[in-house]
């Protein structure tokens, strides 16, 4: 296993590391312990941290998966706001009783950074942190950068928010440092849960997210964009990720399981859905991809193991389409009925990319690929846009063995759909992005951000008829701050309100114009 879990038997004791930020409202009362514990296992706790599961609201909006359920598990299926769903990313990234990555993070920043011995995992934190932070910006707009994680170090419970236009422009210098800065003839470190301190590894991780943060700016300051996408590419800081060996995941096992496994395996089982226009797509491109990420149980809501006939042809899978509820599903022109408590609909194959144990992939070759031939088509580097393209699309097709043997896809077949999907100059941006959006499958934070950006792939707006006012008739371009923001720290909310546009999901962020 490329990064086994061995140190969480630490996890009990980072639970006591304090709250961030007053919870925003809770503050620990140890506010020692944190010190007291290596950086190296407060970093490994962060990168495991940084797995959550989102799929109420990301996953959905970009019509990977639906469920037609109201309640509980509303968002993304119905556009409307439903607080503890989407308010999941900020607690678990800023709270999370203390074991949230940012608060880990800026922990192990203040221990290493006068320390020339852990000089690499001062970076590594620093890339990492800025890693967790693109993800809070990019799906809440303003959110507290500056101050955040400091509620014992400074005795900063309730945080500022910052700019997002500057966080990201911090963003870009924190990564290009940090990049450059990692030197592989200094100590490494073997707690490392991605490469085991490989530095090599870490430099291309650095470099794709540079790339990734750098593409942000297409629409806004193009000039920008190319000039931080030159110095990704640049070989000589390093170079980017190139094979499915450098992605960046976490290969979780039987006792430590991933929150997505856990969601698609347990009750909620028979209630999430493919959505339609993902499915389409791929079955309209004859994508052999579709075997191993779809499935039409005979007994959908059982577990697995006692769920019948297992039907995997192509021809036979069905997505849900969006605009329904429980109750009107059964009115859309191809219905195809229930078994038992679920809907006929083709689901998430749970033998393979929804295991318990799956990995989860946070950046890869797979994605970082098309966004150097994304780079390439737009002038900001030099290079084959048509070889980068290709050679991504092979990528996330031999990334899903990863999940688990049953998911291999015949070399062969991988090629034949390299070849009979070349990159075609007149209409390279979509296919590029919409290529992305399969690549991120389960990553539905950034397949949701690149669809923001990009434009692509080519969606109908969600057509439920209770959407929320602000996005009906639209997507959702962001997610609200969390309820308790609005009484807890509400100067802060206030100011980042009045500068970035109303807290609704209508808002967009700067980069997406």
């Amino acid at each position: 296993m490329k990064n086994s879990i061995i140190i969480f038997f630490l996890t009990a004791l980072v639970f006591g590391i304090g709250g961030c930020d007053k919870d925003f409202e809770k503050v620990n009362t140890n506010p020692v312990l944190a010190t007291s514990l290596d950086p190296g296992y407060l970093f490994s706790n962060a990168e495991f941290s940084t797995a959550i599961q989102t799929t109420n609201y990301q996953s959905q909006i970009v019509q990977q998966i639906v469920t037609p359920y109201t309640g509980v598990l509303e968002g993304g299926n119905h556009n409307i706001v439903y607080d503890p769903n989407s308010n999941t990313l900020f607690n678990s990234y800023y709270v999370n009783n203390g074991s949230g990555p940012i608060v880990l993070l800026t922990t192990v920043l203040d221990q290493t950074k006068d320390n020339a011995n852990r000089s690499n995992l001062y970076n590594m934190a620093r890339i990492w942190r800025a890693m967790v932070f693109q993800i809070l910006t990019d799906t809440y707009g303003d959110v507290p950068y500056s101050e955040a994680g400091q509620a014992y170090l400074k005795s900063i419970n309730l945080p500022r928010y910052d700019d997002q236009n500057a966080i990201y422009d911090d963003l870009l210098k924190e990564v290009s440092e940090a990049t450059k800065a990692l030197d592989a003839s200094k100590p490494t470190e073997s707690g490392d849960l991605f490469y085991k301190g490989d530095i090599g590894q870490w430099k291309k991780l650095g470099n794709s997210l540079l790339l990734r943060i750098a593409m942000r700016f297409t629409k806004v300051d193009a000039n920008k964009a190319k000039q931080y996408a030159a110095m990704a590419a640049d070989p000589a800081n390093g170079g980017l990720m190139e094979l499915n060996k450098d992605n960046a995941y976490i290969a979780f096992n039987s006792t430590f399981n991933n929150p997505s496994g856990n969601y698609f395996q347990g009750t909620e089982r028979g209630n999430i859905y493919l959505g339609k226009p993902f499915v389409d797509y791929l079955k309209s491109t004859n994508d052999p991809r579709l075997t191993v990420i779809s499935v039409k149980y005979e007994t959908p809501s059982n577990p697995l193991g006692t769920t019948g006939a297992e039907n995997t042809n192509p021809a036979d899978q069905n997505g849900m389409p969006f605009g329904y509820n429980e109750s009107t599903i059964s009115t859309e022109p191809n219905y195809p009925g229930k078994t038992g408590a679920a809907f006929n609909y083709a689901q998430l194959n749970r033998r393979t990319l929804t295991k318990i144990d799956a990995p989860e992939f946070f950046i890869t070759s797979a994605q970082t690929q098309l966004l150097l031939a994304e780079a390439v088509t737009r002038g900001f580097v030099s290079g084959n846009a048509a070889d980068n393209f290709s050679k991504a699309i092979a990528l996330h097709m031999q990334q899903l063995a990863t999940y688990d043997a049953l998911a291999t896809i015949d070399p062969n077949a991988i090629a034949a759909y390299v070849a009979a999907n070349p990159l075609n100059n007149a209409t390279a941006l979509q296919q590029i992005n919409t290529q992305y959006w399969i690549a991120s499958f389960l990553n539905g934070s950034e397949a949701w951000a690149n669809f923001r950006r990009s434009g692509f792939p080519a969606l109908t707006p969600n057509p439920y008829p209770n959407a929320d006012p602000a996005v009906k008739g639209g997507f959702i371009h962001r997610l609200t701050y969390p309820v308790r923001e609005l009484s807890v720290n509400s100067d802060n909310y206030n100011a980042a309100v009045a500068r970035m546009g109303a807290d609704n999901m209508a808002t967009r962020l700067f980069w997406d114009k």
